[in-house]
């Protein structure tokens, strides 16, 4: 029987014991150079970033009131089961793509599909609501220095008076794109350096404002209910797993099996205690209605009197959320590469730099994607973008890692996801949980992007991935396009 016709090829899989072999001779690879603290640093850069410096205040004002301290709680909470079933898996299969290949290894082809394509949206969006937070402070600055800056550059379309083009978010996207075209060892040094600034910046936030918090100010602590806090959890929850962007950076790392799973773990907890102390900070110090969405941190410490802080923590917020940009750019690159590389997408796009070793070409069609998103789409609009994607892979790696654990308990892992299987089902059922709580829009781009994908997948990737050739499923010989640098 024919095997399209019988739906076998979808379900093909990946053999996770001998996947090294079945990579090699396959296309291009990437350099290992990653050590445990670069790794833990490139998760920290991922986690900790728009979540303090622009979502705690728009969530915040508009959505949970002090309660967001929970908001955060709870994403974090259905982030870290999902982190130790990442955890396992990463130590596992020490190889580019993180849910993607997770998901095409245990549940079959279509699911890595899905997941894979699902993950080229939401990272590159994430990368675009990350550089239109960071214009807010930029804006801030301007402001602040008593620049006039033309009104055209400064916002996408109906954003504001004039606005047509958010020019600062746009260039940082370009700016990002460079950077990790350097080659991964130079961007992961720079990632390091800024982290560590970062990180100071929130320590100085967090020891100069507790001084300023005013109990009144927590209270009501539901102003919004607690469907507040929940919805406001939903909306915070990309800013709580940086660490799977990480993952799909462990074919770069020197050792994966021992370091990737310390690097989850260990970057999710640093993020975690320093989100929980800097939401408590901004709602003590300003009451949720005055707290600024854009620049919330800047303008709490200006309204008590500390405008030269204020400006520190705007400079501080610029650089830092640059490493979430790096990491997420870092991130949605990997996955394309990793699928190019399997014959799902043209292997064009796999193609590495001769000396860099980086998946050059991607990484400048990604630059270029978030910039126009950034550049022309309100935060709002971009944001709805990244959530759903990311709470479904959530879901695959969750439900992936049981799966794995009892169908072939025998191989080998580096680290185990503990409390089998409670702990990754919360994850699962959180996920699901949060997912009801994202609008209808975002529902619909969602559908819209799926089944452009179902539309590749089956006009193309089917016939002409690697095992598609190997079986014998596909039409035959590979494309000479396919080959072409």
């Amino acid at each position: 029987m024919d095997r399209l016709r019988a739906g076998e090829g979808i379900l093909r899989r990946k053999p996770i014991e001998h996947i090294e072999e079945t990579e090699v001779g396959r296309g291009p690879a990437l350099e290992r150079t990653l050590g445990l603290w670069q790794l833990t640093a490139i998760g920290v850069g991922g986690i900790i970033g728009a979540g303090i410096f622009t979502l705690a205040g728009t969530v915040a004002n508009g959505t949970a009131g002090p309660a967001v301290l929970l908001s955060f709680l709870i994403a974090g909470v259905a982030s870290a089961a999902a982190a130790l079933s990442y955890a396992e898996f990463a130590g596992m299969i020490p190889k580019a793509g993180s849910a993607y290949t997770y998901g095409y290894a245990v549940l079959g082809e279509l699911a890595g599909w899905f997941i894979g394509w699902d993950l080229l949206l939401e990272y590159t969006a994430i990368v675009a609501v990350v550089g239109i937070g960071i214009s807010g402070y930029f804006s801030f600055l301007v402001n602040e220095m008593g620049a006039d800056l033309p009104a055209w550059m400064l916002g996408a379309p109906g954003t504001g008076d004039g606005h047509r083009v958010d020019l600062f978010a746009a260039l940082l996207c370009l700016l990002i794109a460079a950077l990790l075209n350097l080659g991964i060892k130079n961007a992961a040094r720079f990632e390091t350096v800024v982290v560590v600034l970062k990180v100071l910046v929130v320590l100085l936030v967090i020891g100069v404002g507790v001084f300023h918090i005013r109990a009144e100010h927590y209270e009501p602590f539901f102003p919004f209910g607690v469907g507040g806090a929940f919805t406001g959890a939903a909306t915070v929850f990309f800013a709580v797993f940086g660490y799977d962007a990480m993952s799909t950076a462990a074919e770069e790392s020197k050792d994966a099996q021992r370091h990737m799973p310390k690097a989850i773990i260990y970057s999710l907890i640093i993020s975690m205690v320093l989100y929980v102390a800097a939401c408590l900070v901004l709602t003590g110090m300003q009451d949720y209605k005055d707290i600024d969405p854009e620049s919330g941190f800047s303008t709490a410490f200006k309204s008590v009197g500390l405008s030269g802080l204020a400006d520190v923590i705007a400079v501080g917020a610029i650089i830092g959320i640059l490493t979430v940009m790096f990491t997420f750019m870092l991130g949605v690159t990997r996955v394309w590469f990793s699928m190019s590389r399997d014959g799902l997408l043209p292997r064009w796009f796999a193609k590495t730099h001769p000396t860099r070793h980086v998946p050059t070409r991607v990484t400048w069609i990604v630059g270029v994607a978030s910039a126009a998103i950034a550049g022309f789409l309100p935060i709002g609009e971009a944001a709805e973008l990244t959530n759903i994607g990311i709470l479904l892979a959530f879901v695959v790696v969750c439900t992936a890692v049981i799966v794995l654990r009892y169908r072939q308990p025998e191989l080998p892992r580096s680290f185990r996801t503990p409390w089998m299987p409670v702990v990754p089902a919360v994850g699962v059922v959180f996920s699901v949980w949060l997912i009801t709580f994202l609008q209808w829009q975002t529902w619909v781009r969602f559908a819209v992007w799926f089944a452009i994908g179902l539309i590749v997948y089956f006009g193309y990737s089917y016939r002409r991935s690697a095992l598609a050739r190997a079986a014998g499923d596909g039409a035959g010989k590979r494309d000479q396009s396919d080959q072409s640098d």
